[in-house]
């Protein structure tokens, strides 16, 4: 009975054993960890509204989401974003106006997150050597820009509120990186552009310097933006994008000492200016209803202006991916769709 008893114990073991094994077996294997997928970011280092893109590279919020990425410098969002569409890069950070000329060219890119808006970073600088004192002394003046851009478009705001046009100025052509040059040779009596090259020529200038813009003239909307296929194609990968700017873009709200470290190029002065006004500065990840509103009210302009050869207003809605922020932070969707 003994034995009997044992065998019949040492059955049951084998058997149970066979049983855990067997469905083992059977149950699928758990998912592998994700390989980290490479991501180049065309972005504007220089510039503030980058802060968030930098900030989840130096913490490591893009590489806790499995993305290795690679932050290709460029000193304007026109340039960042022909990066993008010449394959030079996968993402870029762009201004609103890069993403209106897309629209107008039928371009087949989307913004997935808008990042950073400011009414403080775009102006104009004159010389006042120039006879330059006040806006309305910009009539007959050389202005450089680099045109097609944001600073284009705040400049023509800013000349409509003085009640002069395009054509009571002398418009020309420059790089950012080239305006400061400009204006110290005397080839232009003023510029347009944004900081930190502004601020830089105000330093630059000292006493000489007289600056004209603000939030009533142009508030800059910083976004994400990549190829519609692609976002379609990894539409993961723009959720883990997302996230890690979340936590970015909280990093420089909440810590704009160490966020400024960022912007290198920044002297002392500016880097105490920076800090000043840093409240006026608004770091924040959306979707908003009024970036549709600008890239149409843009659109007008650039029609009229004769800077491209559409007619007509593209609906903008088509240019906006709205799957990523539906997953990161739905509630700071606000586009109509």
């Amino acid at each position: 009975m003994k034995r009997r008893s044992r065998a019949a114990v040492l059955l049951s073991l084998v058997v149970l054993v066979a049983a855990i094994g067997f469905g083992l077996w059977l149950r699928p294997a758990g998912a592998p960890r994700q390989p980290a997928e490479s991501i180049a970011i065309a972005t504007n280092t220089d510039y503030l509204g980058a802060c968030p893109v930098m900030a989840a590279q130096s913490q490591g919020y893009f590489a806790s989401r499995q993305l290795t990425v690679r932050l290709l410098p460029y000193s304007s969002g026109k340039q960042a974003m022909n990066a993008v569409l010449n394959k030079q890069a996968d993402m870029a950070t762009v201004a609103d106006i890069p993403v209106m000329f897309a629209g107008l060219a039928g371009t087949p890119v989307q913004v997935f997150g808008t990042i950073f808006r400011t009414g403080q970073d775009h102006g104009v600088v004159a010389r006042r050597d120039r006879g330059i004192a006040q806006g309305a002394d910009l009539k007959g003046k050389r202005i450089g820009v680099p045109l097609t851009t944001s600073a284009h478009f705040a400049l023509d705001v800013l000349l409509n509120r003085l009640r002069l046009d395009t054509r009571d100025v002398q418009l020309l052509n420059y790089p950012p990186e080239g305006l400061l040059p400009a204006l110290l040779k005397g080839e232009v009596d003023a510029v347009s552009g944004w900081d930190p090259f502004l601020g830089l020529i105000q330093q630059k200038l000292g006493a000489n310097a007289v600056r004209f813009g603000g939030p009533d003239i142009y508030e800059s909307i910083y976004n994400m933006v990549a190829p519609a296929a692609y976002l379609q194609q990894h539409p993961g990968t723009a959720v883990r994008m997302l996230e890690a700017l979340d936590q970015g873009e909280r990093y420089c709200r909440d810590h704009p000492k160490d966020a400024v470290a960022f912007l290198t190029r920044l002297t002392p002065e500016s880097r105490a200016a920076l800090l000043a006004g840093w409240s006026s500065h608004h770091f924040g990840l959306e979707l908003d209803q009024s970036l549709l509103l600008v890239l149409e009210d843009q659109a007008r302009w650039a029609i009229k202006s004769d800077l491209s050869t559409t007619r007509t207003v593209p609906n903008y809605l088509d240019y906006i991916y709205l799957d990523g922020m539906k997953a990161v932070s739905p509630f700071e969707i606000t586009v109509i769709y």
